[in-house]
């Protein structure tokens, strides 16, 4: 297959994989959440040699179990690996790993990347800090949820250098059914935090629809069946439906547990408000959504859960 990466924005679908590109390369993981996991087994899957920390020994056995290489320390697997996949929850947690050891431990020519959803500012200050060190950086944020994540079929969205792309595209292809390059460091974090204020709405949109109509005496999966082939569909409906019982596989089918937590849903918020600030952009639903997760995330039972919880809470009241 041909693969174009000229135009900034041009997506890309090949799963075509440039089997010659680093391929006796030792690849690293960091973060083995309810994303990372999927993500790391992708590569083990793949053929690829893994080595992989979290801060839970848990998941760290349970990669080992599929093939991975366990490692005691962040410095421990950037010491191994000539490519290195970052997967944790906020910018914090980005920093500590690379000022805490990656940094100090990664070979010369490395290649960073950060799949991380974090502040675009924070992503280029690393960036520029891998740089120095000798190796390159790039934010590459997915969209898709655990189930892409599991099936190997993410969406990536991809900041930094143009020149080394293809590589990058070349291991982002195991895990994922689209790559998508969006110009320089920092550019990928920004559709992500675009894309999750969205869907934060829309989430909300949704589960406010369905709770209208079920109060209003309609069977909720008619109901979502409809809505999934009219004007009003989404993936918040149809893909991801927060209401139990009508989609099998998603988190609201198990009690809300295993997907995107509401509490990493006020972070993304947060941080498209703090991108809709600093740019003097008015976000009107995009601020009403984070107000109304600020509000679900007081209660920690709730804050824990899947973003889609949204609609029990609703549903209580």
């Amino acid at each position: 297959a041909v693969v174009s990466t000229q135009s900034t924005g041009r997506m890309i679908t090949s799963r075509a994989i440039s089997n010659g590109l680093r391929c006796m390369s030792t690849v690293g993981f960091i973060g083995l959440g309810n994303m990372g996991r999927h993500m790391a087994a992708n590569l083990v899957s793949n053929g690829k040699d893994v080595v992989v920390f979290d801060v839970s020994s848990d998941a760290v056995n349970q990669l080992e179990g599929k093939g991975a290489k366990g490692a005691a320390s962040p410095g421990e697997v950037a010491a191994q690996s000539n490519v290195l996949v970052t997967m944790v929850p906020s910018s914090p947690q980005v920093q500590e790993v690379y000022e805490g050891g990656v940094l100090a431990n990664m070979k010369p020519g490395t290649l960073c990347i950060d799949s991380s959803t974090i502040d675009p500012s924070v992503s280029k200050s690393i960036a520029s800090q891998v740089e120095k060190a000798g190796g390159l950086f790039y934010d590459a944020p997915v969209s898709g949820g655990v189930v892409a994540a599991e099936n190997g079929a993410l969406t990536f969205m991809v900041g930094g250098s143009e020149e080394k792309f293809t590589e990058v595209k070349s291991y982002l292809d195991l895990m994922g059914a689209n790559v998508i390059y969006c110009g320089d460091n920092g550019n990928g974090l920004v559709v992500k935090l675009c894309n999750n204020m969205m869907l934060g709405a829309s989430m909300v949109a949704a589960a406010e629809t369905l709770n209208l109509g079920i109060r209003m005496g309609m069977d909720s999966q008619l109901l979502s069946d409809i809505l999934s082939k009219s004007t009003a569909r989404c993936w918040s409906i149809d893909t991801y439906n927060p209401v139990p019982g009508v989609l099998p596989g998603v988190p609201s089918a198990r009690d809300y547990e295993g997907g995107f937590g509401a509490a990493l849903m006020l972070k993304d918020l947060g941080l498209a408000q703090g991108m809709a600030d600093a740019s003097n952009t008015t976000t009107l639903m995009g601020s009403l959504a984070k107000k109304i997760y600020e509000e679900l995330c007081e209660n920690n039972e709730l804050a824990g859960k899947d973003f889609g919880v949204i609609f029990k809470d609703l549903s209580s009241k």
